[in-house]
């Protein structure tokens, strides 16, 4: 076999894919604020700017992931990095919010292919026996993308003014296209025909996993601004040590992501996701009980851990329900999951502001971890293996 058609190569170009999609996503948290209030923004357009991004989000992923059903993985991969290299080039050069608007919507709308295309690309390749460890890899790169974007992109704005770390950004997206064109994509794991949306959204055992995303997304997201109000206002922690915190977090991550996926492989990725979900909603209630700072980084790093927890076998658990399911639409699936992710990133911030506001950091935590529990429990006694019965007329429509 040779390096085109190497199972390991693809899975390579799809981590440096997604890195490049999470580098050129959270680049722009250092830089975008300063570009859009030199064009003229407030505060609030600034807020729906990059809010826009989820709009294409959640719009595109099922379409393009039941597109790349039909027409195979590698053209819409092509595409999407394309996409995404145009967008960054639009942020370099834009002279308008319009621009900006455009380009973040761009931005959003490759963030779905690349993500969507690159784990239904996986599960092509690979068993159930294996989702795990190929998933916990292309989640460690995701976590470095992470740790390095922000930094990176005030050096490069620092560096090389406004457009370098767009441009940079534009170069990786540039190689990783080039690396899909000279892909000769593997064969996939199994024979499978397209079929409806509406089938796969319906199958309990995807919904079942599209819902425990949402309560996981939510929860991260929910804490990355609370916590950090928490901290400044009960310790008087500053921005640069919740941004170490953070880094640390994504370190742990990072390195524990392949681990995870390996145990997802051993143990089962459904069974894992479940008993991350638990323990990480568990763990919340002990986040405001931090007294100083190093206790502070300790219980952040341990939730971070937990969380991951779920989420690198909660990948492997959508592939593992589509293909029990007799489905063979990896892309659709890995579109719900890329909504269900989305819902939870958008609807999270709000509802840990809201909560926050009015209940402060122990009595949130105390509210909403016994709801994931109780979720995550109820989600739990949904059979994982039942296989639809679909005709062959039902298949093709």
């Amino acid at each position: 076999m040779s390096l085109r058609n190497s199972r390991a190569v693809a899975v390579a170009l799809v981590t440096f894919a997604t890195f490049t999609d999470i580098v050129a996503y959270s680049i722009a948290v250092p830089v975008l604020p300063d570009l859009s209030r030199r064009l003229g923004a407030s505060p609030t357009i600034i807020g729906f700017l990059f809010a826009s991004f989820g709009v294409t989000l959640l719009t595109v992923s099922i379409p393009m992931g039941a597109v790349s059903d039909r027409i195979g993985r590698r053209g819409p991969m092509v595409g999407g990095l394309i996409i995404l290299a145009g967008s960054t080039l639009l942020f370099a050069y834009s002279d308008g919010l319009a621009w900006l608007f455009a380009a973040r919507l761009i931005q959003g709308a490759a963030d779905a292919v690349t993500w969507v295309v690159g784990f239904a690309l996986i599960a092509d390749l690979y068993g159930d026996e294996e989702r795990g460890r190929v998933s916990g890899i292309v989640m460690s790169g995701t976590s470095v993308a992470f740790m390095v974007g922000p930094s990176l992109g005030g050096w490069l704005y620092e560096l090389g003014g406004i457009r370098m770390p767009f441009l940079v950004v534009t170069a990786l997206a540039a190689i990783a296209t080039a690396g899909f064109l000279w892909l000769e994509v593997p064969a996939r794991h199994a024979p499978h025909d397209p079929v409806p949306i509406r089938v796969v959204v319906r199958t309990p055992s995807i919904a079942s996993c599209a819902i425990s995303v949402i309560a996981l997304a939510a929860t991260l997201a929910m804490l990355e601004p609370v916590m950090a109000l928490h901290l400044n206002a009960r310790l008087g922690v500053g921005p640069a040590r919740i941004g170490l915190i953070f880094g640390i977090a994504a370190v742990a991550t990072a390195i524990l992501n392949p681990i995870y996926g390996r145990l997802a492989d051993h143990f089962g990725a459904r069974q894992l996701t479940i008993i991350g979900l638990v323990v990480s909603a568990a763990f919340l209630l002990v986040l405001p009980h931090a007294w100083n700072f190093p206790s502070a980084v300790v219980f952040y790093v341990l939730q971070a851990a937990l969380a991951a927890l779920a989420i690198t076998p909660s990948l492997a658990y959508m592939g593992h329900a589509t293909s029990q399911a007799g489905l063979g639409s990896f892309g659709v699936s890995y579109g719900v999951y890329n909504v269900a992710w989305g819902v939870g990133i958008l609807g999270g911030p709000a509802l840990g502001g809201f909560l926050y506001e009015r209940m402060g950091f122990a009595g949130l935590t105390l509210l909403w971890s016994p709801v994931v529990i109780v979720v995550t429990l109820a989600l739990a006694r949904v059979r994982s293996d039942v296989r639809l019965k679909l005709d062959t007329t039902t298949a093709r429509t």
